[in-house]
């Protein structure tokens, strides 16, 4: 019965074939930019898929187009660099990196954006105010009106008392 066991056990353990470099793999720089750019583009189609099916976008032939590559050629390369544990870590991690990179940027440019439109907003909201102060300035409730001096004519170079200014 033991022998049985290990006649199995060693039986079991063969060699696993593994992928064959495919003659067009794409370059592991390439692949971490084509791998960001399907990262982005899931993200996308996740956040709003029928905007993206309403505009007849699709995201794989964008991406085949951009990176001059075919389905084929990813799926082969993908497979090989998949079979590869280091290599794929290291793709992984410089497409991680390089979105985290990304997001800074984004929120970099939000946080821009939004302190310029609070800015502007602060602006409009201190015109605003400053026209209507200037606008009220110039035009007095009727009963607060102020009431000018009549003017002070010259009759023969004589000015006459009820044209003085009080």
């Amino acid at each position: 019965m033991f022998f049985f066991l290990l006649v199995f056990a060693f039986g079991s353990c063969q060699e696993i074939d593994r992928t064959p470099k495919p003659k067009d793999l794409i370059s592991e720089p390439k692949m971490v930019d084509v791998l960001t750019e399907v990262s982005l583009l899931q993200g996308a189609r996740s956040y709003n898929k029928p905007l993206m099916d309403e505009k007849g976008i699709e995201p794989y032939n964008y991406i085949w187009e951009k990176f001059s590559i075919d389905s084929l050629q990813f799926v082969k390369s993908n497979n090989y660099y998949s079979e590869n544990y280091k290599q794929y870590k290291r793709i992984y991690d410089s497409v991680r990196s390089r979105l985290e990179h990304l997001k800074v940027e984004y929120d970099t440019l939000r946080m821009r954006n939004e302190r310029k439109q609070d800015s502007l907003s602060a602006i409009a909201k201190k015109d605003t105010l400053e026209i209507k102060r200037l606008r009220d300035s110039l035009i007095p409730a009727r009963r607060e009106r102020r009431i000018l001096p009549n003017p002070v004519s010259r009759w023969n170079d004589t000015l006459l008392k009820r044209d003085s200014i009080r």
